[in-house]
């Protein structure tokens, strides 16, 4: 039950996060006198799919008990974290759920990260392994991806059903690599049991890949850790690389960050590969 004084913290919370989102990166025009950076009340309103004045009241500490549904519409419109939705519910007074979706919120910092980064091919992609974001230097590394949809770009789906990547395996590396990714998809299942995407994507796979329907069965768990790769480029030739995989606490994001020790032929034919990249433009968020 919400009392006057968690009420009144609803309400505090709704305006700050409210003032920390930017109209473009909620996909609103920008134009305008604003007296603040963020979104307008009727603005939130919109993406979360409630009334203007029910928003008002919220903010006020007018209204109380909003539903779970209600609460959920804020949560995803101001595009908040796991930890951010839990603490929206608690201050509404409802029981936090588990996560419902697998989140695809990238946030300002992540693309600043990218935007740092212009020299060094960067992908951001969520826990179920879907291309959230790539640089250019990653385009001309791994492949143009602005062109792909739908399961095209999961990494998981591309690898079992599609044309796989540029990178080389051996035998060994194949079998611990395909391991570890149908382990961390489990993992992610697990996570988001609701998540209808996610149960879909591993219906196709496993009606359709008798490899990984033989990992699936398996059980295991765990969280896929990339290391050093031989990325086998059409025009650059063999590229070894290092590739760390970094997760954002709080969203579950996974950058993935390819780099060559400095010194070497690979870094001078990397540097040179993404220093003439035709590509000019980030692929799309989904």
């Amino acid at each position: 039950m919400a009392t006057t004084e968690t009420t009144g913290a609803f309400g505090e919370a709704l305006r700050r996060w409210r003032d920390r989102v930017a109209p473009e990166a909620a996909g609103l025009p920008a134009g305008g006198q604003r007296r603040a950076a963020g979104l307008r009340r009727e603005e939130l309103a919109l993406l979360a799919g409630i009334s203007v004045d029910y928003v008002t009241r919220l903010e006020q500490g007018r209204a109380s008990h909003p539903s779970a549904q209600v609460v959920e519409a804020l949560a995803r419109a101001l595009g908040l974290t796991e930890t951010e939705r839990a603490h929206l519910f608690r201050l509404a007074g409802l029981a936090s759920p588990s996560p419902r979706t697998v989140p695809t919120h990238i946030t300002p910092s992540v693309r600043r990260l990218l935007d740092r980064l212009d020299g060094t091919p960067v992908a951001v992609f969520d826990a179920c392994w879907t291309l959230l974001l790539a640089n250019p230097p990653y385009a001309a590394l791994m492949g143009d991806p602005s062109e792909w949809r739908g399961n095209q770009r999961n990494s998981v789906w591309r690898h079992f059903l599609g044309p796989g990547s540029r990178a080389r395996h051996t035998p060994e590396s194949l079998r611990m690599f395909e391991e570890a990714l149908v382990a961390d998809l489990r993992a992610t299942a697990d996570r988001y049991p609701a998540d209808q995407r996610v149960r879909r994507l591993v219906a196709e796979l496993r009606a359709n890949s008798r490899r990984f329907a033989e990992l699936w069965e398996s059980g295991a768990v765990s969280r896929h850790e990339a290391g050093r790769k031989i990325i086998d480029h059409p025009d650059a030739g063999p590229l070894t690389l290092d590739c760390d995989v970094l997760t954002v606490t709080g969203s579950d994001l996974r950058i993935m960050v390819y780099t060559a020790e400095p010194g070497t032929e690979d870094a001078e034919r990397l540097a040179s590969l993404t220093a003439t990249s035709a590509f000019s433009t980030s692929a799309p968020a989904v």
